[in-house]
């Protein structure tokens, strides 16, 4: 069984890198990937998380979105956060969060970036279309949130799910 491993990784290694790409992308697994940022009120000691509530409705959720095709993460952590938020940061202003990924279970990889900016001279701007209400909650007083934001603030020890059994229990920082 080794050496048939070690013939076909040589094999493998021999192609042309065009050719081992268009394998690579037809037999892995595929991801989507977005950029997420938790974005803490620094007047607040980071007490205060900013959240946002978008269609339709039920939940808050985080600042997060899509990465375009090549985008680098942490811009698109920036760009998502600026277009959903208004808060304009220049990438170099975020900062990895640890865990920098979170990989969940259907396929999805969030990378995940902070920032702190003071909420009282912030100015929250949402289209009312994408984003119904932009605020800035105490971590102890959240208000309902998403289920997907529920479990991935949980990684940073962070809303209802923090102290419950699951993946991110292992990750806290």
């Amino acid at each position: 069984m080794k050496s048939l491993r070690a013939t076909t990784y040589g094999v493998f290694y021999r192609l042309p890198i065009s050719v081992r790409r268009w394998i690579v992308r037809r037999v892995v697994p595929k991801y989507i990937v977005g950029a997420v940022t938790l974005v803490r009120d620094s007047e607040a000691g980071g007490e205060r998380l900013l959240l946002l509530r978008q269609p339709p409705g039920r939940g808050w959720s985080l600042p997060a979105g899509l990465l375009q095709r090549r985008e680098a993460p942490i811009v698109g952590a920036a760009r998502e956060l600026a277009e959903e938020s208004g808060i304009s940061l220049r990438p170099e202003d975020l900062r990895p969060a640890v865990p920098n990924a979170v990989v969940h279970a259907r396929g999805w990889v969030d990378v995940v970036f902070e920032a702190s900016v003071p909420a009282s001279t912030t100015t929250l701007t949402v289209d009312g279309a994408e984003v119904y209400e932009a605020a800035w909650h105490r971590l102890d007083d959240l208000p309902k949130l998403t289920r997907a934001t529920a479990k991935l603030l949980a990684y940073y020890g962070i809303g209802p799910l923090a102290d419950q059994p699951g993946p991110w229990a292992s990750v806290k920082p």
